[in-house]
């Protein structure tokens, strides 16, 4: 099911997939400390047009725990992109030197114009404002994690769900899954009407509301993205929305005690940093999840 495949949207992937990546991943666990050499002698290619922290260190980290090596570089100063070298000659360069590209844009459809001229895999670090399908994978497994199960749990999206990469692809991979999905936004940031009618009519169970007291008992995950300034095209219409919402210790009172809070971080104030020592909090292993996720999934693709 894996064997050198493409990950480009979190459309892609059905639930039995899913659940062998988890159950790889939570294999990939004992070694995210230490080092499995089943890659030695292959290398990953990281192509990151925009900055990252978490996924690029991720994936370089769970290259080099599994035994192979990374190229790659870090933003287009320094490279052939400067001179004016077009993505399809760089992914063909990348595609020369490596057995995987994981590749980061700021164009939606750069990873499936590197999937079309590459041989070698291709994995999508993020691209536009649109797909994050490992974020997705990550997410969902972090849920997995913590409860055991994910069906019949109901979810929080709160803040930025319109700009958000990461909320487009969890929805569309909670597809998968028999949840209840409770968008928590101003109106102007919901999700896109393609990504609403999408997962509609997958059968997905979505619910919206403007103020997160009317629905924080319900929910045993709350995932919470930051207002994305970057991503607005106007910056009166950004002045508008930013600070529409902070999770707080006095919020958090109304939920339930085994409520869980997970971000993709960075986070700016959306969270107060009081919230990071309840028991609410899994953001941070939530990050520290991504090296046995992604391990699981270079893996898989590579083996």
């Amino acid at each position: 099911m894996w064997r050198n495949r493409d990950v480009i949207s979190a459309r892609d992937f059905t639930r039995p997939e899913l659940e062998e990546l988890f159950e790889t991943a939570r294999y990939m666990e004992k070694y995210s400390k230490g080092r499995l050499d089943v890659m030695r002698g292959k290398i990953m290619a990281v192509a990151f047009f925009e900055p990252s922290t978490r996924t690029r260190l991720s994936f370089e980290v769970a290259m080099k725990r599994l035994g192979g090596d990374v190229v790659g570089f870090w933003g287009a100063e320094g490279t052939s992109v400067e001179k004016g070298e077009t993505l399809a000659d760089t992914i063909r360069m990348l595609d020369a030197y490596s057995d995987v590209i994981v590749i980061r844009h700021r164009y939606e459809g750069a990873a499936k114009l590197a999937a079309e001229v590459a041989e070698s895999p291709i994995i999508n670090g993020g691209d536009g404002a649109f797909n994050h399908p490992t974020q997705a994978m990550l997410d969902v497994y972090t849920i997995w994690r913590e409860f055991g199960y994910v069906d019949g749990l109901n979810i929080g999206l709160l803040g930025d769900l319109r700009h958000a990469r990461t909320v487009n692809s969890l929805l569309e991979i909670l597809t998968n899954f028999n949840v209840k999905v409770h968008l928590i936004s101003p109106e102007y940031l919901r999700p896109r009407t393609e990504t609403i009618d999408y997962v509609q009519s997958k059968g997905l169970k979505l619910s919206f509301y403007t103020n997160v007291e009317e629905v924080i008992g319900e929910l045993d995950v709350m995932y919470v993205v930051r207002i994305q300034k970057e991503r607005f095209i106007d910056p009166l219409e950004y002045e508008k929305v930013k600070g529409s919402y902070r999770v707080t210790p006095d919020m958090l009172r109304k939920a339930k005690k085994t409520l869980i809070i997970l971000h993709p971080l960075p986070r700016v104030d959306e969270i107060d940093p009081r919230v990071d020592a309840t028991s609410h909090a899994k953001y941070f292993r939530q990050a520290a999840l991504g090296v046995p996720l992604r391990m699981a999934l270079i893996y898989l693709i590579l083996s």
